[in-house]
């Protein structure tokens, strides 16, 4: 039996799911397309049928479950039709703008007895899961201190609010928590630990429209490990050098440093050692390369393979709010210039 799967939302993220069912997806099928400007274009390259609406969507016999590749704020609805229609679901990151929204969604699924599975790419790609093996083994000894930084050139920035105006919407977590969920989410998983505590500082240095485009936070995770999560989109050019989502490790025995798209270093006894480096792939002319899509096919497979199982998926709600709650306590803290602790209420 093949998982029919609906494809809600035709942008970047829309095509690349798409390729990943159509071409590498074991156990699965794009059965449809709909929502965004594009949905016509891309059901016909995939030889599917476009739906003029989710609805639509959700109301076909052939969607067994969906991907919704689309703004965070619309996650939620979505979400709940969704359900209601007795579809699995496979949410974007961030799973929604706020921690009531994520808490509503996996409510939604739940009665449903369906599955809500929420993208984490960060722990399917070759390097992170390098770094975890690392971890896991022993090799650098028990964590200590964890500092994470996601930088964008103020460019770049511009151009992406220009082609993702959604981004500006107040109802939506913005550029910080698309970049952060990643990381705040990586950094859960590395430690094997909850953040019980979050103090921050936010600041919009430049003239974007939304807020929060440049936050610092300490982060105390419960069995005592620091963090540091530094996340800014309003660099200047040409930006730092290797810090577009890079991660710094440090245990009792020795450190790892890593950039995603970059290198893995493990710096033990007196010396550096390169022991990984990521294949190398162009991100925007290269959308379906096998490379860049390798971690996409991954989460997709295990939500897949979680259909055919049976059970919960690997990430599901309970890891995409937990990644939403982090970003979000650090907006409070600013907000109130105290320390927030974690679960929030």
């Amino acid at each position: 039996m093949q998982v029919g799967v609906g494809m809600i939302g035709s942008g970047f993220m829309g095509l690349t799911y798409s390729e990943a069912l159509s071409r590498h997806v074991r156990g699965a099928r794009l059965s449809a397309v709909a929502g965004g400007k594009r949905a016509a274009q891309l059901a016909a390259d995939y030889g599917v049928p476009a739906e003029a609406s989710a609805d639509a969507l959700l109301a076909r016999k052939d969607v067994d479950a969906v991907i919704l590749a689309t703004p965070d704020q619309d996650r939620l609805e979505l979400t709940q039709k969704a359900a209601a229609a007795g579809k699995h679901v496979l949410a974007e990151k961030p799973m929604a703008p706020t921690v009531a929204e994520c808490d509503a969604m996996s409510a939604a699924c739940a009665a449903a007895k369906v599955n809500l599975a929420v993208v984490k790419t960060e722990r399917y790609r070759k390097v992170t899961m390098k770094a975890k093996q690392l971890i896991d083994d022993g090799v650098i000894g028990p964590l200590r201190m964890l500092r994470t930084i996601s930088s964008f050139p103020i460019h770049l920035t511009r151009e992406l609010f220009e082609n993702r105006g959604w981004m500006a919407d107040p109802k939506s977590g913005g550029l910080f928590m698309g970049m952060a969920s990643h990381n705040t989410d990586f950094l859960r998983w590395l430690t094997d630990s909850d953040v019980v505590q979050v103090f921050a500082q936010v600041n919009t240095f430049s003239d974007l429209a939304a807020a929060a485009q440049s936050v610092m936070a300490q982060l105390v995770f419960a069995n005592g490990i620091m963090g540091h999560m530094w996340i800014s989109s309003e660099f200047p050019s040409p930006g730092i050098p290797s810090s577009e989502v890079r991660f710094q490790v440090v245990g009792r025995d020795g450190i790892i440093d890593l950039e995603n798209f970059e290198y893995l270093d493990l710096g033990k006894g007196d010396r550096w050692e390169r022991v990984y480096v990521p294949e190398r792939f162009d991100y925007l002319k290269e959308p379906k390369s096998p490379i860049r899509l390798f971690p996409h096919i991954g989460v997709v497979q295990e939500f897949i393979d979680s259909i055919h199982e049976g059970r919960p998926p690997h990430v599901g709600g309970t890891e995409g709010r937990a990644a939403v709650e982090i970003c979000q306590a650090c907006l409070l803290s600013a907000a109130t210039g105290e320390a927030v602790r974690l679960p929030l209420k």
